[in-house]
């Protein structure tokens, strides 16, 4: 299985160019130096340039010279034939005549052969720029051809270069376009571009650094799409500005990579993700673009030999639904936990309901689900005493569950029942003829359906609410009793997933400093992840571990996030989480729980078809109503056959 299959990521550079101004055979030179080593070191495929690289942008009126315009056009002719054997794409700047005018213009070529060139639309003639002084708007060309280098090649400000092997698509702008109220890569983006070329001239004055860098991202986002910028270096002529060769290199409103005020003859490489974009836009109906103003693409088909990536330039992330950083991470949690309480808050003013019902079980969901309740209490000005904590021993609660559970019910001020389930079950057994001994789904399941009733007639009795626990990763492996605690009347943390629950109550602990509350938060974030359905060890510990008999909550995040957000095959989950785990995890184990995952997840629909309302906190959530729709008896077995497909 080759790694274009597997990864669907394409190789890209920027590159800032020692040059002289006015000397295009030296900055020739330099391009072709720079372009062999990022093809034959890196296999880079898209190598962008700043804009009018070959003559360098500050030549003023040297422009206007036949002898600086010829060698522009012979060292083009040089570079592309010098670069032939090279399977890249190199872009380019150069004036360029055409239409009795001058052209400010891109030129992007593969293996010795122009795939087009492209004018600079927005031409500035304000403060420091004077531009209209050479060169005309693209919009003001006549051709939609021109001679160059012997060869006749497209010449417009609409011209896509299509992948004949993928859905990579690549469109060019200059500098100032990207400044303009409706950038030309809006629109290219619109027709299918998703790889978008800024050979930029951008000189540097005090704040204008953040305010270029905010445009970058700001339109690949936009466009989602990928952005390689790269502007003119320290080299020009600083006569009256100068310039920081700022390069940035963005997907989908992220950095990244970034260069500035560096050593010129540099250049930079990430791997960005096509499948990934293109996965984002299909989801995106309002991605599109008139089918009137198609037709004035110039669309050029070009295939690359060789796109295998023998190590990754990309980070990926264990954690995709936790930021890396402790200042990300809190905000992230303010923004959720506030997220969470409003929506319970909103649900109990709308139906005027002053109390709600929690089973209490001293484990990580039912603790998250409390706290937010207390906020949603607090915000609404209602007693915590109006919020039932219950606690339901039963076969295999553990000392530490239990009182975890009713210190922090007690140190948080709402009212606290204890109700135990063993006789319940015990009658419930005799009831159906179930051998209490045989420790079976009928065994478990008793209990948690004990469980849900006991909370659902408090509420009753209450005039309350039962506030849920579940959370996202067991809906989605359907780790949960149908009509157990499967069910409840508002499901608090249906769209947390379980790596991200335990995130929200360590940063809760952190925020009530040294004080009994957070000591028993953090140690329920060190108990095992358990539903407590079986009796525990002789040492009265926890011996029903959830994630030796699913699989580790790591895993199944990092697979859930991958498939539901981005739409990955199971090969390329299989290759990214190989990469994400090196070290903790073997491939094999990956393998065995990324199939587990997959067969749960197709089976185990029919709970997620019927589940109680609940707030959406981030991308991913698993709604039947707004969200995720998917018939109860899909088949999973193409998804399983690609993964035995796999050999470790």
């Amino acid at each position: 299985m080759s790694h274009k299959k597997v990864y669907g990521l394409i190789r890209v550079g920027i590159a800032v160019p020692k040059l002289k101004v006015g000397n295009p055979i030296f900055n020739g030179k330099e391009i072709e130096r720079i372009a062999k080593t990022a093809a034959t070191k890196h296999n880079i495929k898209v190598l962008v340039f700043p804009e009018l690289s070959i003559s360098a942008y500050t030549c003023g009126d040297l422009f206007q010279q036949t002898t600086l315009l010829k060698a522009c056009e012979d060292t083009l002719k040089r570079l592309m034939n010098n670069t032939k054997t090279l399977d890249m794409i190199i872009a380019v700047g150069m004036p360029i005549k055409a239409d009795n005018q001058l052209f400010n213009c891109a030129v992007l070529f593969h293996k010795g052969r122009i795939l087009g060139v492209v004018p600079k639309t927005f031409v500035p003639n304000y403060n420091e720029f004077y531009e209209k002084r050479w060169f005309a708007s693209g919009k003001e060309r006549i051709s939609n051809r021109i001679d160059l280098c012997g060869e006749t090649v497209v010449f417009s400000d609409n011209l896509l270069l299509k992948d004949t092997d993928s859905e990579l698509c690549i469109a060019a702008e200059i500098c100032e376009d990207l400044w303009n109220p409706i950038p030309p890569s809006s629109r290219h983006a619109m027709y299918g571009a998703n790889l978008i070329l800024n050979l930029s001239a951008s000189n540097e004055v005090v704040g204008k650094y953040e305010y270029r860098k905010e445009l970058v991202k700001q339109q690949s986002a936009r466009c989602i799409a990928s952005y390689l910028y790269v502007s003119a270096g320290q080299n020009e002529s600083t006569t009256d500005v100068v310039f920081s060769g700022h390069g940035m290199i963005a997907e989908n409103g992220a950095i990244m990579e970034e260069t500035r005020f560096a050593d010129e003859g540099i250049f930079l490489f990430h791997d960005i993700d096509i499948e990934k974009l293109m996965n984002d836009r299909r989801k995106n109906n309002s991605f599109m673009g008139k089918n009137t103003e198609a037709a004035a693409y110039e669309k050029i088909s070009f295939s690359f030999t060789d796109v295998e990536i023998e190590e990754i330039k990309r980070k990926i992330d264990p954690y995709p639904f936790v930021p890396a950083s402790k200042e990300k991470r809190t905000e992230r949690c303010k923004e959720i936990f506030t997220i969470q309480s409003i929506g319970l808050a909103e649900r109990l003013s709308k139906t005027g309901i002053q109390k709600v019902v929690i089973g209490i079980s001293g484990g990580l969901d039912s603790t998250l689900a409390l706290l937010v309740s207390i906020e949603a209490f607090d915000h609404l000005k209602i007693s915590r005493e109006n919020i039932i904590g219950i606690t339901m021993p039963g076969f295999g609660t553990t000392g530490r569950t239990y009182n975890n559970a009713l210190l922090l019910m007690k140190e948080l001020g709402i009212t606290v029942k204890e109700i135990s389930i063993k006789e319940a079950c015990i009658q419930h057994f005799k009831d159906i003829g179930h051998d209490m001994l045989v420790h079976d789904v009928t065994y478990e399941n008793v209990q948690a359906r004990e469980r849900t009733q006991i909370l659902m007639d408090i509420a009753n009795k209450e005039g309350g609410l039962v506030v849920g626990t579940g959370d996202l990763s067991e809906l989605a492996l359907g780790w949960c009793t149908y009509n157990g605690d499967h069910m409840s009347m508002y499901g608090i943390n249906a769209s947390i997933p379980k790596t991200l629950v335990r995130f929200l109550v360590e940063w809760y602990a952190d925020k009530e400093g040294d004080t009994l509350i957070a000591k028993t938060l953090k140690d329920i974030t060190n108990t095992p992840v358990s539903p407590e359905l079986l009796p525990p060890d002789k040492e009265g510990k926890i011996e029903q571990k959830t994630e030796e008999i699913i699989g580790c909550y790591d895993l199944h995040d990092f697979f859930l996030f991958n498939m539901l957000r981005h739409g990955f095959s199971p090969s390329k989950i299989f290759s990214l989480a190989t990469i994400a785990f090196q070290g903790k995890w073997k491939e094999e184990e990956i393998l065995q729980w990324l199939k587990v995952f997959y067969k749960r997840f197709f089976t185990q629909q029919f709970k997620r078809s019927c589940l109680p309302d609940g707030p959406k906190v981030g991308s991913i959530c698993l709604s039947p109503r707004g969200d995720w729709r998917m018939p109860s008896d899909a088949s999973y077995e193409i998804w399983l056959d690609e993964l035995n497909n796999i050999v470790c």
